[in-house]
Order: C-alpha cells, then sequence, then structure tokens
C-alpha cells in the first residue's frame, strides 16, 4: 500500500472535504461572536480569543490520546470519530442561542477533532522517505484547495443567514464520516500497530517526553510552536481586523481567506517537491522562515487594504515550504510505529499555540481597537509574528544546519 496514489487520493479526498466545512465556518464564527457582543470589535475579538483558546486547550488535552489510538487501532476509526465530532459541533453551532452554546460546541469538536492529526499519520503510513516531504505538502494543498471554495461559500450564505454556513459544514462533516466508512481503507496493518499502554501515558506531557529519546525533535518543536503560535493569532483576528484596519465586509473578508487557499494549493501542492528537490528540507525550512519574517514586519505597517495580498502571497510562500519540510525532518526521526504518536505531539503543539496565539492576538487587537490604545499600531501582532518567526529560524537552525566537519 506505500506509495499507493490510490491512498493518496482518499486521505487528501477526506481532507478536502474536512477543510471545506472548516473554511465554512472560518469567516463566520467571528462575526457571530460580533453580534452576541452587540457589533462592538473590541469585544469581540476577546471573546472570541476566549473561544479559540477553549477549543484549543481541548485538542490540547485529547490529541495525543487520539494519536495514541490510531497508533493502536489503526487511523481509519479515528478519522470517523473525529468526522462525527465536526458534524456534531457545526450543529450545535447553527443552533447556538448565545455564547455558551458556541463554547460548548468548540469544546466537542476540540475533545474529538483529530481529523489532520490522524490524516498526517496515515500519509506517512503511505509515504516513502523519498516523497514524504511532497505527501505532507500535499495535505497543505488539500488545506488550500477547501479554503478557496469554503471561506467564498460561507461568505456567500453568511450573508443570507449568519447561521446558514455551519448548516452546510455539518452536513459536508457528516458526508465526509459515510465517505470514509465505505471507501477508505485502513492504512496501518495489524503488524505494526503497538499495545496503547497505559491511559496516562497518553496525555501530552508524557506522549512529549516519550518524544524526548529522539533529541533532533525538541529544536524542531519549538520552532513548530512559536510559528504556529503567530500563524494561529493572525488567522484568529483576521475577519475583524480587516473590519477594524480597512473597512472590509464579510465577503471582502471571505474571499481574501478564499485567496489565501489559492496560494496554499500553488505553495504546497506544486513548489514544496521542486523546492525540496533543489534546495533540501534543510534549506528549505531556513529560506522559508526568513521570507516570512520579510513579509510579516510588512503586513505590520501596511497601511492599505490591497496591499494585504502580495504580501499574503509572500507570507504564503515562505511560511507554507517551510512547514512541511520541517515537518518531514521530524518524521523521519521516528520509527513507522511511533508516527501516530508523533502527530499527536505535533497536534498538541499546534493547540497550545491555538490557546496561546488567538488570545494573545485578540488582546491585542482588542487594545489597538478600544476608545484610548496605549499603543496606537493596529497591525501590532504581525510585527509580534516576525519576531516570533526569527526566534523559531535561531532554534531549527540549531538542527537542520548540519555541524561542520572535523579538521
Amino acid at each position: 500500500m506505500k506509495g499507493s496514489r490510490a491512498s493518496v487520493s482518499f486521505i487528501l479526498f477526506v481532507v478536502v472535504i474536512n477543510m471545506l466545512g472548516v473554511g465554512l465556518a472560518w469567516p463566520i464564527l467571528p462575526k457571530l461572536v460580533q453580534a452576541f457582543e452587540g457589533g462592538n470589535i473590541s469585544s469581540a475579538a476577546f471573546q472570541y480569543g476566549l473561544l479559540a483558546s477553549a477549543y484549543a486547550l481541548a485538542q490540547f488535552l485529547f490529541a495525543p490520546l487520539m494519536g495514541n489510538l490510531s497508533d493502536a487501532f489503526g487511523r481509519r476509526p479515528v478519522l470517523l470519530l473525529s468526522q462525527m465530532g465536526l458534524a456534531i459541533d457545526y450543529a450545535i453551532l447553527a443552533i447556538a442561542p448565545d455564547y455558551w452554546w458556541l463554547l460548548a460546541a468548540r469544546l466537542i469538536s476540540g475533545v474529538l477533532g483529530a481529523t489532520i492529526t490522524t490524516a498526517n499519520a496515515y500519509m506517512a503510513d503511505i509515504s516513502t522517505p523519498q516523497n514524504r516531504a511532497r505527501n505532507f505538502g500535499l495535505i497543505g494543498a488539500a488545506f488550500g484547495i477547501g479554503f478557496i471554495a469554503g471561506p467564498a461559500l460561507g461568505g456567500l450564505l453568511g450573508e443570507i443567514d449568519i447561521r446558514l454556513p455551519f448548516v452546510a459544514a455539518s452536513i459536508l462533516s457528516l458526508a465526509n464520516t459515510l465517505y470514509g466508512f465505505f471507501l477508505l481503507p485502513e492504512s496501518l496493518p495489524p503488524e505494526k500497530r503497538r499495545s496503547v499502554g497505559r491511559l496516562w501515558k497518553s496525555n501530552p506531557v508524557a506522549a512529549l517526553g516519550n518524544m524526548g529519546r529522539f533529541p533532533v525533535l525538541m529544536p524542531l518543536f519549538i520552532a513548530l510552536l512559536l510559528t504556529a503560535i503567530s500563524a494561529r493569532g493572525l488567522e484568529s483576528i483576521w475577519v475583524l481586523y480587516t473590519d477594524f484596519r480597512f473597512g472590509w465586509s464579510l465577503r471582502d473578508s471571505a474571499l481574501s481567506l478564499a485567496f489565501v487557499g489559492v496560494m496554499f494549493i500553488l505553495v504546497q501542492g506544486v513548489l514544496v517537491g521542486p523546492a525540496v528537490r533543489l534546495l533540501g528540507e534543510r534549506r528549505v525550512v531556513l529560506y522559508g522562515y526568513c521570507v516570512a519574517i520579510f513579509a510579516l514586519f510588512l503586513f505590520g505597517i501596511a497601511d492599505r487594504g490591497w496591499m494585504l495580498f502580495p504580501l499574503t502571497a509572500v507570507y504564503i510562500i515562505g511560511a507554507a515550504l517551510a512547514e512541511p519540510a520541517l515537518k518531514a525532518i521530524c518524521s523521519k526521526a521516528v520509527p513507522d510505529d511511533h508516527q501516530g504518536l508523533l502527530q499527536g505531539v505535533l497536534a498538541s503543539i499546534g493547540s497550545v499555540a491555538i490557546i496561546v496565539g488567538p488570545i494573545s492576538a485578540s488582546l491585542l487587537l482588542a487594545h489597538v481597537a478600544g476608545p484610548a490604545p496605549l499603543v496606537n499600531l493596529p497591525g501590532i501582532w504581525f510585527l509580534v509574528g516576525a519576531l516570533l518567526f526569527a526566534v523559531a529560524l535561531l532554534s531549527a537552525a540549531r538542527r537542520v544546519v548540519p555541524a561542520p566537519a572535523p579538521d
């Protein structure tokens, strides 16, 4: 099964449908929170940051368990469970009468939302060392396909009824569950599975400790954490920031998110493979981080809305090239029967980023959007993001730059 085109197509289709549902909801949820807050952007930014952080905390606590379960029982059942969790989440969001219902829905999704974690482990199962970075890039491209149609369609449906995108996302997630049940093959054969072990070993701290036997990973984990904090913060405030800073409508924000999807397809679906072959995974990481730092700095000082489109393109070229290359380096450092646990740890790192990034970015946006900001710099989070990428560059360089040969 390793290297099978059909297997790659199966998992990419699962990710596309999953991200189409996420893309539908992405531009709508901040606006729904804003509606609950009476239209106040400063208050909505803070409340939405809390919402995103609660989701991430639940995912942080449960993602290693889901990864461990996928190593023990296979990827397929965990994928199906997570898809059903998403369908329930979106159904609750579609009828939520107040903010606390939104919080309950996000917690459910955080507990069961292991789709991408398990999809990455699935892709590692069916990849060879030679095509692993390219295949991880294809998952990024599948993200992009979902984000091209998802946000644009979500913006259009949201202008009809702000709850309608959640109904559509729930139906898509349910359809994805049925698709996986009938058509998705298992990628981890029984002979490569390991004992699930005691339950306490599936907590994120123990899972991270279990990765401690691979010393190359820790500086790379730090780099992934810092860059993810920057990215998750940017994503969480995008809709409210562009409204506050440039007066963008819901449709404007949704179309800009669709543009993000186009860029992800171009970069991770087309450019990752050739870039890695030409430069090697290590140089792709380092050069990509440098490009992202440059773009984020310019984001922070941009004063015209049109500037965000070319800057988004430059940022994604850097960040979206570096991420799959760095994950491929991590994946090559662990054996086959630890791929699920590794992906669970990576998901927990991502969840920490979603805890820290959105609340930090939202607090800064709430401050600068308030009546008397101490620092009148609307793009302050982008400058913070550039600093985080710079520190990540230094951390990653400790491991991805080969040591000089002895004299």
